[in-house]
């Protein structure tokens, strides 16, 4: 207590009881109690006011005058004379008036002593949510303890200049209530030897990474801290923030307005809001829902309204989600009238690296076929049924994986382009999925279409294996089966360049 004497004297001599801190609270109540001292009887105050404007002290009273008008002497005014022992209170209540002591109301001291009071007389109830003075206490508590959870999240540290010497991360904050020893240490329990101060109107806290000291306010505001970082935090915080799903309610529910100003981000959240209003929440929903994965429903395209606007180069195909893991999309390569079309799978790895189709292993095999059946390789126009890569990774590696139907179908669309431009006479599928590319149909096997050419939608289907494949053949003799057979199939395609369409069976 910051007058001079003991609780009972100052109450005595009409003098409000001045305490600063819980600790300085809990002896003078103890003392009060000892001696039976009501709340009614007790002004309790701060330095900082000089008296609470709740405390519910009584009016002054007259003492009384005997006969002659004089007031009797000191040593005749009734007195309080202990009349308990030690207090005995448990250490839950004690805790929640510790915690509640925190809470910044001008009546605190004088409400805390009622409900010790009140306990003290065996009404237990007082602790009782369902108590009025119960309740207050539990709100009391919560608010500090809400206070506590806010400070821990929303104090930002700011890294000071190396030269300016220690501590090294300082913090300004304005807490509501007395929460700043509390969060203290927590602050030293997750920041371990590093050196920090935190600022607030009241007071501060420093650590020097052993002790903990506690100094006055050393800065006005947060604009006085400086932080060579907090430039890379902000360009952070712009990158991740998404306009589409922004709720200003929810977010104002989570963080309070009256935080911001503290906060690096405050700054620049005001400007994002703006900016989402006034579009960049529609265009961050139209790519989030267009990138979103559901259920292909066949319908026929004349049945389709509206139409859906076509990409009008082939690096701007979203027609499928390939695109998003390939290094780009590759088209085909040859003269732009054509009579032979090979048609291969997909890109592999090195073309799609390099963007350019047949140029790796694959396309070297393919070369050596031309050469064997005859054929200029300059002639013939080449292109994937599917345009992007698809793989999977194996260590440090790419390995091919096997387009879907609905990839294969994605590309049709951009076959169709090709075919219009070149009108080929002999398409050369190369594998199954060019197969059933060209042939519109899932319904085909390369065994059963090999050395069998088709004539359709007005061009030869010629099948043959895919020069990957004959790569992978375990044997040699299968190799030169395999190559054999493409070679056939090239000059097979070779000779139908002058043969009249037959009529299809019925």
């Amino acid at each position: 207590m910051s007058a001079k004497g003991s609780a009972t004297e100052l109450q005595r001599a009409g003098q409000p009881l001045l305490v600063e801190t819980f600790a300085e609270w809990r002896e003078a109540a103890r003392e009060l109690l000892i001696h039976d001292v009501p709340p009614e009887m007790v002004t309790w105050g701060s330095p900082l006011t000089g008296g609470d404007l709740f405390s519910g002290a009584p009016p002054a009273v007259e003492p009384p005058h005997d006969s002659s008008g004089h007031p009797p002497p000191s040593s005749d005014l009734p007195r309080h004379r202990p009349t308990h022992g030690a207090p005995s209170i448990p250490r839950s209540l004690m805790d929640m008036l510790q915690s509640a002591a925190c809470c910044r109301v001008p009546d605190r001291w004088a409400f805390l002593y009622r409900v010790i009071w009140r306990w003290q007389q065996g009404q237990h109830d007082v602790q009782s949510p369902a108590d009025e003075d119960g309740a207050r206490l539990n709100a009391m508590v919560k608010a500090v303890r809400r206070e506590e959870h806010d400070m821990h999240a929303y104090i930002r540290f700011r890294e000071r200049p190396a030269e300016a010497g220690p501590p090294r991360f300082v913090a300004w904050y304005e807490p509501q209530h007395d929460v700043l020893p509390q969060v203290a240490e927590h602050f030293i329990s997750r920041m371990g030897k590093v050196s920090w101060m935190i600022a607030t109107p009241e007071a501060s806290v420093l650590w020097d990474g052993q002790t903990l000291h506690n100094t006055g306010p050393l800065v006005k505001n947060s604009e006085d801290l400086e932080d060579t970082g907090e430039a890379l935090w902000l360009t952070y915080y712009r990158s991740v923030f998404n306009p589409a799903r922004l709720n200003q309610t929810v977010m104002q529910q989570h963080i309070p307005s009256h935080r911001w100003k503290n906060l690096p981000e405050g700054k620049i959240v005001p400007h994002m809001i703006s900016e989402a209003a006034r579009g960049a929440r529609k265009v961050g929903q139209y790519e989030a829902v267009g990138q979103r994965k559901g259920t292909t429903i066949p319908i026929a395209p004349e049945d389709a309204q509206p139409e859906r606007q076509q990409p009008s180069k082939l690096d701007e195909c979203r027609r499928c989600e390939l695109w998003q893991f390939a290094t780009q999309a590759v088209g085909g390569e040859g003269p732009k009238k054509a009579q032979i079309m090979f048609v291969g799978e997909q890109p592999g790895d090195q073309e799609d690296l390099a963007g350019q189709p047949f140029v790796g292993p694959a396309g070297k095999l393919l070369d050596q076929v031309c050469d064997k059946a005859g054929v200029d390789r300059d002639t013939i126009y080449v292109t994937n049924a599917v345009k992007h890569f698809k793989w999977e990774p194996r260590g440090k590696r790419r390995l091919h994986k096997t387009p879907a139907q609905k990839e294969i179908e994605a590309c049709h669309y951009w076959l169709d382009k090709e075919l219009d431009h070149v009108k080929p006479t002999v398409i050369v599928a190369l594998g199954a999925t060019a197969l059933k590319s060209v042939m519109r149909t899932a319904n085909v096997t390369l065994k059963n279409a090999i050395g069998r050419p088709v004539f359709h939608e007005g061009h030869w289907i010629v099948t043959t294996y895919h020069p990957s494949y004959v790569l992978r053949m375990p044997s040699e003799e299968a190799k030169r089966e395999a190559f054999q057979t493409m070679v056939d199939s090239l000059k097979l395609a070779q000779d139908l360049l002058d043969r009249q369409p037959e009529e299809p069976p019925a």
